[in-house]
């Protein structure tokens, strides 16, 4: 009776023998079950690029657009279910044993992969609470830029340079307005957690910028602002040129009255000159065009019209030498 239950864990233990030593991983059903999983894992990577050709043949070739987005994450989601409940039947048939061993690999997983737990978790916020989609114009983990791409773990965002007013925002730039830089920059989904992330075009496809004109208190200011309202009315958006039903669309939404949506100039006394600040609509793309063309229509129609533009000006006064009474002349110390 001793040699057989001797014998029986013995008998057990069939494993792979190197060395003299028995490793116990490595047994024909061990073998089996890897064999099964590379299977599961090269049939689900070819289901994904079959379900991706269907879904190019059936959306077209229209990269960045919103429905081509959402069928993308679509597919990930799914085969990724499909890969993790395939792998998950193969190596583990007792579900009491399944829980125990998730429990200990949860348990260290977590402690060590806390930033890649945070970014896919980051991931699923931004699906769940349509924080942007890609092409939407962002700014998240102080990267601007157009989103190119998002993966379970990170965002890929094609940088934009900086307006003026935006110079001292961090990371400086050396394109002086919001045109690509040419850089695609990764950004890690857990941004999200950390910092808020602005969208340019998440509900409403414009936005709002304005221009200063300073001009001299003894120079015609009636006729400047009208240069301006004029250029600017030309160039920029007006309410004959909105699409109103987006802005009935943002009033529905929130509440919000985004009030009246065509250019306008406000007036701001400086101890130097008027400035005259025109507010306007524009597209969230193209902006830098748009107000070019109102710079050179301002600065031909304030040339026809003889009004110069105020700039800074500074006398430089000499200021004589002091003598201290009792002290020897300058020459005489010389």
């Amino acid at each position: 009776m001793a040699n057989s239950a001797q014998a029986a864990p013995s008998a057990a233990i069939q494993g792979l023998h190197l060395f003299g030593v028995t490793l116990i991983g490595a047994t024909p059903q061990n073998l089996h079950k890897l064999v099964l999983t590379v299977g599961f894992i090269l049939v689900a990577w070819l289901l994904t690029k079959l379900l991706r050709g269907a879904l190019h043949l059936l959306i077209g070739s229209r990269t960045g657009t919103r429905v081509q987005f959402w069928a993308k994450q679509g597919v990930s989601l799914i085969l990724a279910a499909m890969v993790l409940i395939g792998i998950l039947s193969i190596w583990f048939d007792n579900p009491a044993q399944l829980a125990t061993v998730l429990g200990m690999v949860g348990a260290g997983v977590a402690f060590a992969l806390q930033r890649v737990i945070t970014a896919v978790a980051g991931y699923f916020v931004i699906l769940r609470g349509r924080t942007f989609n890609v092409g939407d114009r962002i700014v998240m983990g102080g990267v601007r830029g157009d989103v190119i791409d998002l993966s379970f773990m990170q965002t890929r965002i094609m940088e934009m340079g900086q307006s003026l007013k935006e110079q001292a925002d961090a990371p400086s730039m050396w394109i002086r307005s919001r045109q690509f830089t040419g850089r695609i920059v990764t950004v890690t989904n857990d941004k999200v957690f950390d910092e808020p992330v602005y969208n340019y075009t998440r509900d409403f496809p414009y936005i709002w910028d304005e221009m200063n004109l300073p001009i001299k208190y003894g120079d015609d200011q009636a006729r400047a602002e009208d240069i301006l309202l004029a250029a600017t009315r030309r160039h920029a958006l007006t309410r004959d040129r909105t699409d109103e039903a987006e802005i009935d669309r943002l009033k529905s939404l929130f509440g919000i009255d985004i009030g009246d949506v065509d250019p306008r100039v406000y007036w701001r006394l400086t101890d130097n000159w008027l400035e005259l600040t025109v507010r306007f609509l524009v597209p969230d793309h193209g902006i830098r065009v748009i107000k070019d063309a109102i710079s050179r229509d301002v600065l031909a129609g304030l040339g026809e019209a003889k009004i110069g533009i105020a700039s800074g000006t500074y006398a430089i006064v000499e200021v004589p030498p002091i003598r201290i009474e009792g002290a020897p002349p300058a020459s005489a110390t010389a």
